[in-house]
C-alpha cells in the first residue's frame, strides 16, 4: 500500500435512524453535538470535533438500530453520564472501569439513542 494512501482519520461516520426528526434532537439537544445542515427531511449532519455525524434512514442494507457503536472522548465520565441521562439519553450501563492501562485506567459507559443506537462514552483517567 502506498504510504500516501493510508487511512488515518474518521471525517464522517452515518447513524442509520428511524425518523431524522426524532433523532436529530436527541444528537443535538441530549448528546451536545453541533448542528451544520439539513438538505433534506432523511439527512442531517452534525459535528463531532473533527468528525461529521450524517443522520439518515435507512437506505440500501441499512438498518435501524443496527450500527457501530460511537464513542465520544470525555474528561470526567460520571458527570457527563449523569447529564446526558438527564436531558433524555436512555442509561444502557453507567461508567466503570473497562481496563487497567499502563499509564492511565480506561472507563467507559453506554447509553442508547431514539432507535437503541448505542453511544459509548470513554475516559481516560490518570
Amino acid at each position: 500500500m502506498n504510504a500516501d494512501h493510508k487511512l488515518s482519520e474518521i471525517r464522517q461516520i452515518a447513524i442509520t435512524v428511524s425518523d431524522v426528526g426524532v433523532a436529530l434532537p436527541f444528537y443535538r439537544d441530549v448528546l451536545g453535538l453541533t448542528f451544520l445542515f439539513s438538505p433534506s427531511p432523511t439527512l442531517a449532519f452534525l459535528a463531532a470535533g473533527g468528525v461529521r455525524l450524517m443522520l439518515t434512514t435507512p437506505h440500501g442494507s441499512g438498518a435501524v438500530g443496527q450500527n457501530s457503536i460511537l464513542y465520544f472522548k470525555v474528561t470526567d465520565i460520571e458527570a457527563a453520564h449523569a447529564a446526558i441521562v438527564g436531558r433524555g439519553a436512555k442509561n444502557e450501563r453507567g461508567p466503570q472501569l473497562l481496563a487497567k492501562m499502563p499509564d492511565h485506567d480506561l472507563w467507559g459507559a453506554f447509553l442508547r439513542d431514539p432507535d437503541g443506537n448505542l453511544i459509548g462514552l470513554m475516559e481516560e483517567k490518570r
